[in-house]
């Protein structure tokens, strides 16, 4: 399994938000988190990302338990796209790309050939190269997506999280976004865990 989530407990001022928590992700496996707001959707992929610290049980990733992974190298299995919008000002849809080979560079963050193919690869992906050099925040939400996904595949991970990515898409591009996702997954063997509020829309991706 690429993903082991053992007995995972997480309590905000005492009370549980996750407890017990077990379930395994296989490799090009899509799982959908299903639940209304405050059900801890967004605290169970804050925890496998690392940016939760778990209080109970124990994470573990392609065999090695989460915590002893160092926080680059876990970039480079792990890529996240949360509701949080990006403030993109001055950023091409390229420059936003781009952004995801940070595992990658070196302390400068200067891209190399590989880099720059990286990026070309991702927008094509998600058939966002005709936006690369288009102002990130001057492109439709639906747009915006593409390019956050973008963003996060040329991290090259084995594995994305996403927390609520249709909620600002309308049914159009819902589904497109999902069947991209679900296209990633078959191509790249890409691992997905992501959080919905549409029973129909979890059963059509998950």
């Amino acid at each position: 399994m690429l993903l082991d989530v053992k007995s995972v407990d997480k309590k905000f001022n005492g009370v549980y938000a996750l407890k017990g928590l077990d379930f395994s992700l296989g490799e090009g496996e899509v799982h959908g988190l299903i639940g209304e707001n405050g059900a801890g959707k967004s605290t169970i992929l804050k925890t496998i990302s690392g940016g939760l610290a778990p209080m109970g049980g124990e994470l573990v990733l392609d065999g090695v338990p989460m915590e002893r992974i160092p926080r680059k190298e876990r970039a480079r299995k792990l890529a996240v796209v949360f509701t949080e919008k990006l403030q993109g000002e001055l950023m091409t849809c390229r420059d936003v790309t781009a952004a995801g080979r940070y595992p990658y560079t070196g302390r400068l963050g200067l891209l190399s050939e590989k880099d720059q193919r990286a990026v070309d690869q991702a927008l094509e992906l998600v058939h966002g190269t005709d936006l690369g050099d288009r102002p990130f925040d001057r492109i439709s939400d639906g747009q915006r997506q593409r390019i956050m996904l973008a963003r996060a595949l040329c991290q090259e991970p084995e594995m994305i999280l996403l927390d609520e990515p249709t909620s600002h898409l309308d049914v159009k591009y819902k589904l497109e976004f999902l069947s991209l996702l679900r296209e990633m997954a078959r191509k790249k063997e890409l691992s997905v865990i992501m959080s919905l509020h549409e029973l129909d829309l979890a059963e059509r991706i998950s």
